[in-house]
């Protein structure tokens, strides 16, 4: 789970740390590249020229050799593995591309390989966000934070700012509550198996479109949501529901600010709105949710699952693996949390009484 905002935080930090004489290349996912762009304080990666981010396991051993391979070139005096990357395909990058200092965090699958892959590390904190665990990596380079607090940025234009104002204030959501829905949760691993049940949203919806006629329902996702999107808009119509029309998660973000409260699981989505300060978040408790992972420096409030009472780690840890647990398990863990229990905190945060 990397999280563009979060990944920010820490390289803004050490773009400060560093000696005016030194670069930051920043190899990144394409999600990252749309934030990172902005308001770049590093430079792109050599001899990629717009490519400078790579799905190095879609791409499979050969494209990905192709990619890597000029980054030898470079010699780097130092690489930073981010948190909580804990597969070791990372560690190998890091060792691939011949970096002097190769820093990381040791993870619970931590092996003899490692020390061969990464030469300096920080002890992983599951008590820290994964923004402070980050910065503990200065310390190996003998430097700290230079600010005294930080919290994540998300530089949006104009042009984007004004494409969500407009819609915001169209005819179906002008003088209405809007209530942001994230219904997904990624398809790595098996992470899909830790959503909220869709029928539960659509129960959810009914019920709270249906006894107040000022919410709207703005539903969040891309590709991985369409189907799930489909059919809640077919389940619920008449009621104001309809899917954002972003075209990239820089409108999402941009719509975010206009929502008076969002709804997810422990998603990239969930950081976004609370980058952006959403109004209030909402979040429904799962297998992967600890302090590392939380909305940073945000209030938001909490749904708590019956099932799981605090033993979080029993279920999914940063060893690489998924999450613990047959499916039906994990679903029915994800079904004991009830549309009543989150329906009561969405009314709260809209002010149904």
């Amino acid at each position: 789970m990397v999280h563009p905002v979060q990944v920010r935080i820490g390289l803004q930090q050490i773009t400060r740390a560093r000696p005016p004489d030194q670069r930051i290349d920043c190899g990144r996912w394409e999600i990252q590249s749309q934030f990172v762009d902005q308001r770049r304080r590093q430079q792109r990666v050599p001899d990629a020229g717009q490519r400078d981010h790579q799905n190095l396991i879609d791409a499979g051993p050969a494209k990905a050799l192709k990619f890597l391979w000029p980054l030898r070139r470079e010699r780097y005096d130092v690489s930073f593995n981010t948190y909580p990357q804990s597969k070791i395909h990372y560690r190998f990058v890091a060792r691939f591309i011949k970096a002097s200092q190769r820093l990381s965090h040791a993870y619970d699958n931590a092996s003899a390989l490692d020390r061969l892959l990464v030469n300096r590390t920080v002890p992983q904190d599951y008590a820290l966000h994964s923004i402070e665990n980050n910065l503990r990596l200065l310390s190996l380079l003998g430097v700290g934070p230079k600010l005294p607090t930080h919290d994540p940025e998300v530089f949006l234009s104009p042009e984007e700012l004004k494409w969500a104002r407009d819609f915001a204030g169209g005819p179906q959501l002008a003088g209405k509550k809007i209530v942001g829905v994230h219904v997904g949760s990624g398809k790595t691993k098996n992470l899909e198996l830790r959503r909220w049940p869709l029928d539960n949203y659509i129960s959810l919806f009914k019920q709270l479109l249906g006894a107040d006629p000022r919410a709207a329902v703005l539903l969040f996702g891309g590709p991985d949501e369409r189907e799930d999107h489909e059919r809640i808009l077919a389940e619920t119509r008449p009621h104001p529901v309809q899917a954002a029309p972003s075209r990239n998660l820089r409108q999402a973000a941009a719509l975010l600010q206009k929502c008076d409260v969002f709804l997810s699981v422990d998603t990239a989505l969930m950081h976004l709105a609370a980058a952006v300060k959403t109004l209030a978040q909402i979040v429904i408790e799962t297998m992967t949710f600890n302090p590392t992972i939380e909305p940073y420096r945000r209030p938001y409030v909490l749904i708590r699952n019956p099932n799981l009472q605090g033993r979080h780690l029993e279920y999914y840890r940063y060893d690489g693996r998924g999450i613990r647990g047959s499916a039906d398990e994990l679903l029915a863990c994800m079904r004991a949390i009830t549309v009543e229990d989150v329906l009561g905190q969405v009314r709260t945060a809209i002010g149904a009484g």
